[in-house]
């Protein structure tokens, strides 16, 4: 049976498989709440342009933003790849 995990977690069975699957807790909640809406994520998503076209200044802003640990010794291309992973 599927715990509760309380009226900020709208998909509480989706919120498990993500978090046993590895996820962190904010992630799972992010997807689970955002598919128990009856949508797709991916494509209710903003129109933000890729990680790629952004300078390594406004890249660090947005991890410093999230708190991703380490940023400040990271190239560009590891701020990407944290921010895409976190």
């Amino acid at each position: 049976m599927t715990k509760s995990h309380g009226p900020s977690i709208k998909d509480d069975a989706l919120y498990e498989d993500l978090r046993d699957d590895g996820m962190s807790k904010e992630k799972a909640a992010r997807i689970s709440n955002a598919k128990a809406g009856g949508g797709t994520p991916s494509k209710n998503g903003g129109t933000s342009s890729p990680y790629e076209e952004w300078t390594k200044d406004e890249l660090y802003e947005r991890a410093q933003d999230i708190g991703i640990d380490g940023r400040s010794s990271m190239a560009k291309d590891e701020l990407i790849e944290a921010l895409r992973s976190h």
